[in-house]
């Protein structure tokens, strides 16, 4: 499949972590954390969640495996170079 053919959304359901600031939600299309800080040093709180409805219209895509696993190699990729 040429590259102009995915969905817009094609590899977004996890935010970036790499622009990720505190104190602000971050989020992709499935998926989002936020995390705060107190006294803007110390970590006071962490959430993540998941938007069950845009989950739902994922799986029903017939790019979902490939999309799923594009997403799943970024968020490795990502989280090792942040290290």
């Amino acid at each position: 499949m040429h590259q102009d053919a995915h969905k817009k959304c094609y590899g977004t359901m996890f935010p970036t972590l790499l622009h990720a600031e505190a104190d602000r939600p971050i989020s992709g299309k499935v998926f989002s954390f936020d995390v705060k800080r107190a006294g803007g040093t110390f970590v006071a709180q962490r959430s993540a969640s998941t938007d069950l409805e845009e989950w739902d219209d994922c799986r029903q895509c017939p790019e979902f495996e490939h999309c799923y696993k594009l997403c799943m190699g970024r968020l490795a990729l990502e989280t090792a170079i942040r290290g």
